[in-house]
């Protein structure tokens, strides 16, 4: 993807990953490596929201069309898109409170008495170069909608342990987008014990979180894979992937003769990045996806 400036834009360097940001965007999904490159005017201000949507190919070879806005105005990016089977998988950038959110909206069973669809919500924090500015995402662009898009860096996965729940008519201390994204997740709101202490620490008060049940208070305490009493208490898993999101801006320098040009923002990198969340529940039908093979 690449990026240039406004009129008059410097010449385009020779790599870039097909898509381009503060003016225009460049691809390279076309057959026999030929690479198109197109610049596009800026038609969004900083402060509105602006939408992308980008079809990417899923881990399990289904295509899936992502969804990605920027607002300026809350400064913060929202990726969406819907998986293989039907999982609404939502993450929010919170740039202004440093907070990431992972919302997944997993399809029903109810012949095995789920409703029909159950709700899980991930809060931690944002750390930087994760993914690019509001400002930016905000510009970018493509020529071609209907190519499908894959990462160019592979990152990797994340182990996180979220041994603490999160009481939601609380949660507008850690981000105001919470209310919004967890709403349906409620009772299934989780976030790591060292985020929770960071955030004390910032003055977040402590009714906001609940420390779960750990190891050593459970000692018999099973993984929902191996359980097989549906009533039980047991340690869930839930993965999920990014598959393909603007993880860094890439800078050039002009090529106007001078030894040291100007850098300028010449495109940007995507990645794919995969998250294993593991967290406690008091009954193993509430992680039925969770089986052993």
């Amino acid at each position: 993807m690449r990026l240039c400036t406004a009129a008059p834009p410097p010449p385009f360097p020779q790599s870039g990953s097909g898509f381009a940001s503060s003016a225009m965007f460049s691809r390279r999904d076309r057959p026999g490596s030929v690479r198109t490159v197109l610049l596009v005017a800026l038609v969004v201000s900083l402060g509105a929201a602006a939408e992308l949507r980008v079809r990417v190919r899923l881990s399990d070879g289904h295509i899936a069309e992502e969804t990605l806005e920027a607002d300026g105005e809350q400064d913060s990016v929202t990726l969406e898109f819907k998986q293989g089977d039907g999982t609404l998988i939502t993450f929010l950038a919170d740039f202004k409170q440093e907070v990431k959110l992972f919302r997944a909206l997993i399809l029903g069973e109810p012949e095995r008495g789920q409703n029909q669809y159950q709700a899980l919500c991930f809060i931690t924090r944002l750390n930087s170069n994760e993914i690019i500015p509001s400002e930016s995402m905000a510009r970018l662009r493509q020529k071609n909608p209907h190519a499908i898009r894959s990462a160019e860096e592979r990152r990797t996965e994340d182990q996180l342990a979220m041994n603490v729940a999160v009481n939601l008519s609380r949660a507008w201390q850690l981000s105001a987008h919470v209310h919004n994204m967890c709403a349906e997740a409620r009772e299934a709101i989780y976030t790591r014990e060292v985020d929770a202490k960071h955030w004390l620490d910032k003055g977040v008060e402590g009714s906001v979180f609940e420390i779960l049940p750990q190891e050593e208070d459970v000692p018999d305490l099973q993984t929902c894979a191996t359980s097989r009493d549906m009533w039980q208490a047991c340690s869930c898993r839930y993965s999920l992937r990014l598959e393909w999101y603007p993880c860094l801006l890439k800078y050039c320098r002009s090529r106007d003769g001078v030894s040291k040009g100007s850098p300028y923002k010449c495109g940007i990198k995507s990645c794919s990045k995969g998250y294993r969340f593991q967290y406690y529940v008091p009954h193993r039908h509430l992680c039925l996806w969770d089986e052993e093979t």
